[in-house]
């Protein structure tokens, strides 16, 4: 904030001439001098209207001062909402390409799954087959078995 103390009227005064000093010191106190001098009173009342002038002049600059970082702190809430709002479009985009990222890897795993359990569902078949053919055999020697058994048994 610039101060400028040049501007300011002189608060000092003269001194009286010689001669005059008991007239102008009368003049000076009494307000209601008919004479055309200004009287202290009236100089006071001009240095006070120029320094009340300045005041007003520091606080309207104050004020716009205010005003302009207040105007600031605005735009600056207005540029924060607007990234707010563009990050929260990207991190949407972006979680919904990491969904579709997702369900396709989902769609790959479940055809290598289906791939793999058609696989396994024919080896099981196989298996279940060669375990009835193993059960059949089994029960093929145990017959054969037990008429070799028999045969011994009956030639004495």
């Amino acid at each position: 904030m610039d101060f400028f103390f040049d501007d300011l009227p002189s608060t000092s005064q003269s001194a009286p001439k010689i001669g005059h000093e008991d007239s102008q010191l009368t003049e000076d106190m009494d307000p209601d001098s008919s004479r055309g001098k200004p009287s202290n009173t009236s100089m006071t009342e001009t240095q006070g209207q120029d320094t009340c002038s300045k005041i007003d002049d520091i606080s309207r600059r104050v004020q716009e001062l205010v005003e302009k970082i207040n105007d600031n702190r605005t735009s600056d809430q207005k540029v924060m909402d607007s990234f707010q709002e563009k990050l929260v479009q990207k991190v949407t985009e972006m979680c919904r390409q990491m969904k579709e990222h997702m369900y396709t890897v989902y769609e790959e795993n479940s055809n290598e799954m289906q791939v793999k359990l058609q696989v396994l569902s024919e080896v099981l078949e196989s298996c279940t087959k060669l375990n009835s053919e193993l059960i059949e055999a089994n029960q093929a020697l145990a017959s054969l078995r037990g008429g070799l058994a028999i045969n011994q048994t009956s030639e004495p």
